[in-house]
């Protein structure tokens, strides 16, 4: 995905209603590759902190941006299961292994030129076929900011783990896991049918990339696969900025 260098207003969803944040006009969202270079969210609609209107008026603190994957229905609001979500503090895009050098990958003892090791066990695949580093499980509880680059910009709150592990998680006002996915970044992740290690990038058919925005990732011949849904996190709300 390569998408073209554009401005735009965009719509902050909040507890008490639609707020356009008005900046010089935009907020400039600039990306050559997303997930294989990087997307720099340019938040000039924030100067230095967002603050929501409702709730407490809660405080956000912008941050460099972070990719959160997340499973879920594309029309749920709410929902269980935010314990299976994982966050890339850091952009995997240009920390990333093309499936060409897998080869050299595994020479290596499987250590990526990034530092990141790779998990024959469990491992990435992005739209460009990238092979990527394993997201951080799970998402430390707290409120953070989140868009997919379409039109919507809004809050999300995973919740403490209760008693047996589980968490949740909800988008204000609304808004669906589907508005605030960026479609153009696709992933998945490929675990082992069996024990015997058959599960490996080698099978990776490479012809069945790039993967079209919204499109499902490839399965791969001895491999379970799950596709993750992929949201931008611009801010966090500053009581959870230090964890």
């Amino acid at each position: 995905m390569i998408p073209n260098l554009r401005t735009r207003r965009v719509r902050t969803v909040l507890q008490r209603g639609t707020v356009l944040l008005p900046t010089r006009g935009t907020m400039l969202l600039i990306s050559r590759v997303c997930f294989a270079t990087g997307l720099l969210v340019m938040m000039t609609v924030l100067d230095q902190s967002v603050h929501a209107t409702g709730g407490g008026g809660t405080k956000f603190q912008r941050i460099s941006t972070q990719f959160i994957a997340a499973l879920g229905p594309p029309g749920a609001t709410s929902g269980n299961g935010a314990e299976s979500w994982g966050l890339w503090p850091l952009d995997p895009g240009p920390r990333g292994v093309r499936l060409s050098r897998f080869e050299q990958l595994k020479e290596a003892g499987g250590v990526a030129p990034a530092g990141w090791t790779f998990d024959h066990t469990d491992w990435w695949l992005e739209e460009h076929g990238l092979i990527m580093e394993q997201p951080k499980f799970r998402i430390p509880p707290g409120k953070y900011l989140v868009t997919g680059d379409r039109e919507v910009t809004t809050v999300l709150t995973i919740h403490p783990a209760d008693q047996d592990g589980n968490s949740r998680w909800e988008l204000d006002d609304q808004a669906t896991l589907y508005d605030v996915t960026h479609l153009a970044c696709r992933s998945a992740r490929y675990t082992p049918t069996t024990g015997n290690g058959s599960c490996s990038p080698a099978n990776v058919q490479k012809t069945a990339f790039p993967v079209i925005p919204g499109g499902m990732m490839p399965p791969v011949e001895g491999c379970k696969k799950q596709n993750y849904a992929v949201l931008i996190v611009i801010a966090v709300a500053e009581e959870d900025e230090g964890r």
